[in-house]
């Protein structure tokens, strides 16, 4: 599948954006997002973030109706909503990780054969080694970095209490940021598809951030 330039993911979030909008008042929202969540790390393209963000939005938005007196429709509750992002985080990051450990020569010889899982496979397994596993939390912001990571840390059967942890941090890390970007988004900008738009822009610009200090990360065979 050919990578989508900047200006094709922002139809695509925007598509997104508007087929969600009638779904954040249900409780099918939950699903939705765990659903989604769970499910981008074979699927990148998948857009979780931006339902994440709406969900957050819309609670918010109902937030400020009760403030107002007014009474709000069903908005989705920001626990639960971070609960279900994080839960559904690890769990994908743990599908991927144990098909990567059972997957045997055949997935070995395509790691070699790529450059960026090879990089990725002495960086990691050297930060996971060491008990540092900023790595993990930093990839589960970059684009396509989460699927890396787990993918790298199952084929180099690293100890799932090396990997677990980092993975749980990583996840909940993940939800907090994107579900308070919607949050108080919405509360300061209003709950409009503005306010979700400027915080789809912060955690866009955030996984490329985390891109960036993943690429300066020295590798383990520099650093020792």
């Amino acid at each position: 599948m050919d990578r989508l330039t900047g200006d094709q993911r922002g139809v695509v979030v925007l598509d997104s954006l508007g087929s969600i909008g009638s779904l954040v008042s249900s409780p099918w929202i939950y699903v939705l997002v765990a659903v989604s969540v769970l499910l981008d790390i074979f699927l990148p393209v998948l857009p979780s973030g931006v339902l994440v963000i709406t969900a957050a939005t819309a609670a918010a938005a109902g937030t400020g109706a009760a403030a107002a007196g007014r009474v709000p429709q069903d908005v989705p509750d920001i626990l639960v909503l971070t609960l279900c992002a994080a839960t559904a985080s690890v769990l994908g990051d743990l599908a991927v990780y144990r098909l990567a450990w059972r997957g045997g020569p055949r997935l070995d010889r395509a790691i070699a054969r790529s450059r960026r899982l090879t990089t990725a496979q002495e960086r990691l397994g050297g930060a996971l080694a060491r008990g540092g596993g900023a790595l993990v939390v930093l990839a589960r912001f970059a684009p396509a970095g989460r699927s890396v990571v787990s993918l790298v840390a199952g084929s180099a059967h690293r100890r799932v209490r090396e990997f677990l942890p980092w993975s749980a941090l990583a996840g909940l890390a993940w939800a907090v940021y994107s579900v308070a970007l919607g949050y108080f988004g919405g509360q300061w900008l209003g709950g409009t598809w503005l306010g979700a738009a400027v915080s789809l822009v912060a955690l866009f610009g955030a996984g490329a951030g985390a891109a960036y200090l993943m690429r300066r990360q020295p590798r383990a065979t520099e650093a020792s």
